[in-house]
């Protein structure tokens, strides 16, 4: 009996929220490119002459900070959208964003760690980029623990919103810190000041951003689907996509 309940929900869940037909290609496109992209990274591109092949961790390390970025800012729009609209779709898009965002920043901080320990010898040094990164990391993890505290959605969604805008107040902090404060350690490869990069590099940096951009857009859309299934399946879930009257401030 159990097992057709079951059976029933995810019949439900599939006719009410049916999968875009493009997701699959999505992920036959963003699969390829990461393979790719490791022919890029570990045969295509030269090898940095002072660090070696070590260096080769900042084609996923500046990809998945810059993607985590994008996830933020997403979070932060989906939140002020919120906000103003009240429609729940856009707290769904957030919360699904925020998730992607951490995971992303999680893996650039522990990257960044081999590359410092590789490049300064040590694993951390509290310097600007590095110090404001982590801020960063701990105001999204406040997100996320918001979003899971036992309390109404519709207070959790204004409360995570507030948040979600504030934390992406230090994303242009976190990008600009090492040109603010002039710090050494972080080098500047792009724009005015930076050192370059050979043709092959920079090609490969490119790319990684847009595989790196294309996983999270594959990544986000199955979060909101599964968060929208979520919702679908509770008990009386339909009946909670507008807060009631006294719930709005």
């Amino acid at each position: 009996m159990k097992e057709s309940k079951q059976t029933d929900a995810i019949q439900y869940v599939d006719e009410l929220l049916p999968v875009p037909k493009y997701h699959k290609a999505l992920m036959w496109i963003s699969t390829l490119m990461m393979f790719v992209l490791l022919y890029l990274i570990f045969i295509y591109s030269s090898i940095e002459k002072v660090m070696g092949p070590v260096q080769k961790i900042f084609y996923f390390h500046v990809g998945a900070a810059w993607t985590a970025f994008l996830s933020f800012i997403v979070v932060a729009i989906c939140g002020a959208a919120y906000l103003i609209t009240r429609k729940r779709i856009y707290d769904i898009y957030a919360g699904a964003s925020a998730e992607l965002g951490v995971m992303l920043i999680s893996f650039a901080l522990l990257s960044g760690m081999f590359w410092a320990r590789s490049s300064w010898n040590t694993w951390w040094e509290w310097e600007p980029r590095l110090t404001t990164t982590l801020i960063l990391w701990f105001i999204f993890v406040a997100y996320l623990v918001v979003r899971h505290m036992d309390a109404p959605w519709d207070k959790k969604a204004r409360m995570s919103a507030v948040i979600g805008i504030i934390g992406a107040l230090d994303v242009p902090v976190v990008f600009m810190a090492i040109r603010w404060w002039n710090a050494k350690l972080h080098p500047v490869v792009l724009g005015k000041g930076g050192g370059g990069m050979e043709g092959n590099m920079l090609f490969t940096m490119i790319f990684s951003f847009i595989t790196f951009t294309l996983i999270y857009l594959v990544l986000l859309q199955k979060g909101v689907y599964i968060e929208k299934a979520r919702i679908a399946v509770l008990p009386d879930g339909q009946k909670d996509e507008q807060p009631p009257a006294h719930h709005r401030p």
